[in-house]
């Protein structure tokens, strides 16, 4: 989505958000009343959503105008203004803490478009090589730059792309400002502080920072500091990802730990501004949530900033339209002329399982590079299997007893689980000393079976795709012990070999890097595939 944004001439900052969309060019969003049972009295954040009432008023202005609507269902003064947790400037609407009863009244007001609840879900959160495969060559600085595209659009400069995701880690140099113009006047975004996070974190690449907690600790209660920064600081690592994969300064040197993949790390638009806004939080060791009241202050906020792009890689599941922060949040930013980018989700490769399906929005989905990390299984037959992965643990260049998992499975695990490497499905006694064969399918991605298999014992692992996963894309993971991941094809052809012989051997070469793997790109198994699940004929995924 940035190569269509950054090949359009940009007069200025302030003028670049004029350039992509109408405003009488959007439907019409109409929004379905919320029916509630009057049996349910405890609060709850609920969004009542007004259209454009009360837009071109001031804050101040705004928060009255939405104070009145509360002081209508609550007793007193005090209870209506303590229930306002957002008051939505450009969006039309708010967020409040109502009983069931208080947000049937409100959904049944003349100028009352929605009302629902909302929700603390977990929302999924869906590098050297991507750009420079996509045909983004840097300039020689000659007469022949013309037509790159990277030249021509300035790096990106003069663009502001807001994130909405688990805030940034500022420390890292694609965030750095070395030979940035100044800020432009017209941006009117903050750089808030917070845990380990101050203004001076935020420079002339960083121009604007902001978390929100409201909606999710009036679900979930104080925020856990033990797994947060109570700031725009990222604890998660998806935000800066995202973010300095579509807009990160050029860094030199750069390569996975182990030496993979070198070159140099460098965003599709690296002289773009960025504006983050927090609104994914760890609530336990292992999961992160959102709440999609801090969803849409977040969108909010940004319209008022003045970013030009908002790049969003998370989705919701089984939501309709009227009920999805996210497109609800989306259509306010399209109206205002900003180009919204979602991630189709990582739920592939099934039929209709494309998420974020919203009109008014790109939504894009995954494919591979021509960069490949191989790590060949050389069966003691001497038939050499292509495999892949970017483990740094290596074993020596000798063979060793191979098996399959579902020879080594303790008694009881079901036979259709038995070879999937699962959680406490591996007997110790048998796994011990050997590398094992595992077999697609089951809850746990490859690299999570290899932690079980070191747990039992093994001292390596193969692990094999699925039927559904195929033989175009293989899982190139960093594992907890030697490792190599192969096709379906390949895995079929090393149980065969394991059902050969009593004494099945293998070794497994470590990992290198290679370039000009074909075919690519391909979408990847794991991207969400369509057709769209509400208005099938309504094309998703766009790119």
């Amino acid at each position: 989505m940035l190569i269509r944004l950054l090949s359009q001439p940009v007069l200025s900052p302030c003028d670049a958000r004029g350039i992509w969309f109408n405003n009488n060019n959007y439907p019409l969003f109409f929004l379905l009343p919320f029916l509630v049972s009057p049996f349910e009295d405890h609060k709850k954040v609920h969004i009542v959503l007004l259209g454009d009432d009360g837009v071109n008023k001031t804050h101040q202005e705004i928060e009255e105008y939405h104070h009145s609507y509360l002081l209508s269902v609550k007793e007193n003064t005090e209870d209506a203004s303590s229930s306002l947790l957002y008051s939505y400037k450009k969006i039309g609407g708010f967020a409040a803490l109502l009983t069931s009863p208080e947000a049937l009244k409100l959904s049944e007001m003349e100028d009352v478009k929605s009302v629902f609840r909302s929700k603390g879900s977990r929302y999924e959160l869906d590098t050297t090589r991507s750009w420079g495969f996509s045909g983004l060559n840097e300039p020689t600085g000659g007469g022949s730059d013309k037509g790159n595209l990277w030249w021509e659009s300035k790096f990106g400069s003069g663009v502001v792309i807001g994130l909405i995701d688990s805030g940034v880690w500022p420390e890292s140099q694609s965030f750095n400002d070395n030979g940035m113009d100044p800020i432009p006047n017209c941006w009117k975004g903050i750089c808030q502080p917070g845990d380990a996070f101050n203004s001076s974190h935020c420079n002339r690449k960083i121009i604007g920072a902001r978390y929100y907690l409201k909606g999710f600790e009036a679900e979930y209660g104080p925020l856990n500091t033990t797994f947060n920064y109570r700031s725009a600081r990222d604890t998660i690592g998806h935000g800066t990802h995202i973010s300095s994969t579509a807009l990160g300064r050029k860094v030199e040197n750069v390569s996975a730990p182990g030496g993979f993949a070198p070159g140099a790390a460098i965003g599709g638009a690296p002289l773009a501004r960025l504006s983050v806004y927090k609104v994914v939080w760890s609530i336990d060791k292992y999961g992160e949530t959102q709440a999609d009241a801090d969803i849409l202050a977040a969108f909010d906020d940004a319209i008022v900033d003045g970013v030009h792009v908002l790049c969003i890689s998370m989705h919701s599941k089984s939501r309709t339209f009227d009920t999805d922060a996210l497109a609800i949040g989306a259509l306010h930013a399209a109206r205002a002329n900003i180009v919204v980018a979602f991630s189709a989700g990582n739920d592939g490769p099934n039929p209709s399982t494309v998420a974020n399906l919203s009109p008014w929005a790109i939504t894009v989905g995954a494919s591979t590079v021509d960069r490949i990390f191989p790590s060949p299984a050389v069966l003691a037959n001497n038939v050499t299997i292509p495999g892949q992965s970017t483990t740094l643990l290596k074993l020596k260049n000798e063979f060793y007893p191979l098996v399959s998992a579902d020879q080594v499975s303790k008694s009881g695990v079901p036979k259709n689980e038995s070879g999937q490497c699962g959680k406490g499905s591996l007997s110790p006694k048998k796994t011990k000393g050997k590398i094992v064969f595992c077999s697609g399918g089951g809850q746990n991605k490859q690299y999570v079976k290899s932690f079980w298999v070191k747990e039992a014992g093994g001292i390596g692992a193969i692990f094999g795709n699925s039927e559904t996963d195929g033989n175009q894309f293989i899982f190139a993971d960093a594992h907890f012990l030697p490792a190599t991941s192969v096709s379906y094809s390949s895995a079929l052809k090393i149980m065969e070999y394991i059902k050969s012989t009593k004494k099945a051997k293998v070794k497994i070469v470590p990992a290198t890097t290679f370039l000009g793997a074909k075919p690519a790109p391909i979408v990847a198994p794991f991207s969400s595939s369509g057709p769209n699940s509400i208005s099938p004929d309504i094309l998703k995924v766009l790119i």
